[in-house]
């Protein structure tokens, strides 16, 4: 059996692109606000929309936008600089 996924719910601040389209600019893991200085990918599945960031602590994070709740989520992180 699998484990199962575990993701933790995220309060992101956004900007909208020139179609748009919002992109994360920040969010918020418990009280530790995170700068997303890079966006390094992106993609999307049937009912969600993910990136794949650069917060200013260096640390690489993925996190996932529901499109019909608006909830977003983190998927993944690796503390690795």
């Amino acid at each position: 059996m699998s484990e199962p996924e575990r993701v933790f719910t995220l309060r992101v601040e956004c900007h909208a692109g020139y179609r748009e389209e919002e992109f994360p600019c920040r969010f918020f893991l418990h009280s530790r606000k995170i700068e997303v200085v890079e966006i390094l990918d992106q993609w999307l599945a049937p009912d969600h929309r993910y990136f794949k960031v650069r917060g200013d602590d260096g640390a690489s994070y993925i996190i996932r936008h529901e499109v019909t709740s608006g909830l977003w989520e983190l998927t993944m992180f690796d503390l690795t600089r």
